[in-house]
């Protein structure tokens, strides 16, 4: 054995890696190229951070997320590994003494994004860095056929004039046999090794349920598992209505989404990790790094975009390898809405050229001309300009970034923040003083939770629109706030930034990029409908589904998740769940939802059941809707 692979024995407690981490460490150390498929939660980062110490040089990890990249160097930092992140709010001198520290310190990581990459300047760095290890993190991005493509990912193959002697590493949760192929072909990764870990996970039971109470049914398995838990929903205002519906039914909750800020995102994490908070409700911007052992079930109570994000987001629950549930919640009407929606929001040829029109309009540049300017931008300001849809509008500009034509940074860490400084009881006593305060104030308190606990990101122009006034007038009124000793307001004029890339060509740039349009927009309509196929088949083991999407075979049902309980239990319908339900009836009266609650059967076969108890007259309904045994 080599004297690093002694030295693995005791790093990082490798001795309780699992295959096929030890395998990937063992292949990198032995300098071989590979592409690594683990579902999320198989500790894809330690792939190449173990091997990185322990040879000579850097590692350059790529990443599409400015979030990921913040929390991996973050969480080297706490282990006293040195890494950098070349983030867009660095300028060129600080770009410069990052690559010097690089070179001539000790630090051992450089993260960036694809798109910065593409700068000269970098390039010319990076080729005189020593390289260990050239890490590729979400990998499927390169492929028209993922779930998220970015053109940019086409680009990375520069790495390889760059830097042709580093061990190349692509690294994804999700990706189908066509999506692996397109890793291998696009970043020209020579002689790699592919290694997969399924994604089956025995102790992982998955459920759908169809309710019309989508949150009456969510209380009810909160009670029910009362353990940790995950609940997915698709909006960021959806977070707080649940989370503030589990509050007052006595369940402690926290909500987290992309547009909190680090503190309050910090906040709710910390609680949850803690079980201060058992509960995390929350929009898929929850899930990177998160790594909690214990989560007993995650709930979806929106239908997820796509199947590679299902499995992910199902997969955050039962990492400690004992019983666990992914849940669904859906039903007809939902199913229409979310069909309905996303086909509405989705940026067409024809809308993208539109936005692309009204943006340069916005910012007054000319026809050939590219600006060299960093621009504040608002999406709700500039959607109001042109009474746009504030959704379609932000995918069409997405469709734009992803096409190299525009860089929208979310990033740029520039909000607004507020937090009152004096008691509820003082607030109104103020407004008692200064009534011209009173909207403004009542409006904040109503819009905005915790905000006498900590700094909240406020956004002045939805409070305007609100008030039917201007921004400045929002503005003028929290100074006055702040110079009273009400509020600490922390003023600044925009929450991103955008950058054009190229020339203004308002026909030739879109008409260039209507092809890849059309087919991520069809792409992603498949992709919904296989999540809609799943939802609506009832006969099928859910494990083989899932697997047979990412080209697994599974031979043998799976027995536990909801149709394969429903198939065992079909034909042993009356002597089974019958009794159950009369046992139960004995002790009280009881509705189909509440025994649905604490019966371990599918609620489909108690409604058969009570159903055939019915017609026997051996139940009756009450005038408050439960059912009773006739005595």
């Amino acid at each position: 054995m080599s004297t690093p692979l002694k030295i693995l024995k005791n790093y990082w407690g490798y001795s309780q890696f699992k295959y096929p981490q030890k395998k990937i460490i063992e292949s990198t150390l032995a300098r071989r190229n590979s592409i690594v498929l683990l579902p999320t939660g198989g500790g894809k980062s330690l792939c190449y951070q173990i091997p990185t110490m322990l040879l000579d040089g850097v590692c350059i990890v790529i990443s599409p997320l400015i979030a990921l990249i913040q929390d991996q160097v973050n969480s080297l930092k706490k282990k006293n590994i040195k890494a950098i992140a070349l983030t867009s709010q660095l300028n060129q001198d600080q770009i410069i003494t990052a690559f010097d520290n690089l070179r001539f310190g000790d630090f051992k990581f450089l993260y960036l994004s694809p798109e910065k990459l593409q700068s000269a300047l970098i390039q010319e760095k990076i080729k005189q860095l020593k390289v260990a290890i050239i890490a590729i993190d979400e990998a499927h991005c390169i492929s028209e056929w993922g779930h998220d493509f970015r053109p940019s990912y086409l680009q990375l193959k520069i790495l390889k004039e760059l830097q042709p002697n580093a061990i190349f590493m692509a690294l994804t949760a999700t990706a189908t046999q066509k999506v692996l192929d397109d890793i291998q072909q696009n970043l020209e990764i020579d002689n790699a090794l592919l290694f997969k870990k399924s994604f089956q996970r025995n102790n992982l039971h998955y459920n759908v349920i169809t309710t019309e109470d989508i949150y009456g049914k969510t209380l009810q398995i909160v009670r029910k598992i009362n353990a940790s838990l995950i609940i997915y929903t698709n909006s960021r205002k959806q977070t707080k209505e649940v989370c503030d519906f589990l509050l007052k039914n006595n369940f402690k909750s926290s909500f987290y989404h992309g547009g909190l800020s680090s503190t309050q995102k910090n906040i709710a994490y910390t609680k949850w990790m803690k079980n201060e908070t058992p509960i995390m409700v929350a929009t898929n911007a929850f899930g990177m790094g998160i790594d909690k052992p214990n989560v007993r079930a995650v709930i979806h109570i929106n239908i997820p975009n796509s199947l590679e994000n299902f499995i992910q987001e199902a997969g955050r629950a039962g990492r400690d390898d004992k019983t666990a549930y992914s849940i669904l919640l859906t039903n007809k009407s939902n199913l229409f809405d979310t069909s309905t929606r996303f086909i509405a929001n989705l940026a067409s040829t024809k809308i993208v050229k539109n936005i692309y029109h009204h943006l340069n309009q916005y910012y007054a540049i000319a026809i050939g001309e590219t600006p060299s300017k960093l621009f504040d931008f608002s999406l709700q300001e500039f959607c109001h300009t042109y009474t746009l849809k504030l959704l379609q509008t932000y995918n069409a500009i997405k469709v734009l970034e992803r096409e190299n034509i525009l860089l929208l940074d979310e990033n740029y860490n520039k909000k607004s923040t507020l937090k009152f400084l004096v008691s509820n009881s003082k607030v109104f006593d103020y407004i008692n003083l200064k009534p011209s305060k009173s909207k403004l104030i009542k409006l904040i308190l109503r819009s905005y939770g915790g905000i006498f606990d900590h700094y909240t990101i406020i956004n002045e122009y939805t409070l305007s629109k609100k008030l039917n006034c201007t921004k400045n007038n929002i503005v003028k009124q929290l100074n006055e706030l702040h110079t009273n000793g009400i509020v600490n307001y922390n003023y600044k004029n925009t929450t991103s930034k955008l950058s054009f890339l190229v020339p203004r060509d308002d026909k030739h740039t879109i008409n260039a990029i209507s092809k890849n349009i059309e087919q991520q927009n069809n792409l992603k309509l498949e992709k919904l409908k296989a999540v809609i196929s799943y939802i609506e088949d009832s006969k099928t083991c859910r494990n083989i589904q899932l697997l047979s999407y990412f080209n697994e075979t599974l031979i043998k049902p799976c027995g536990t998740c909801d149709n394969c309980l429903a198939k065992e239990e079909t034909g042993n319908l009356s002597p089974i769940i019958l009794e159950h339900i009369i046992t139960a009836l004995k002790k009280q009266p009881y509705s189909s939802q509440e025994l649905a609650t604490f019966l371990n059967h599918p609620e489909s076969n108690i409604l058969d059941s009570l159903k055939i108890l019915l017609e026997k007259n051996k139940i009756t309904i009450t005038s408050q809707n439960k059912f009773k045994l006739n005595v």
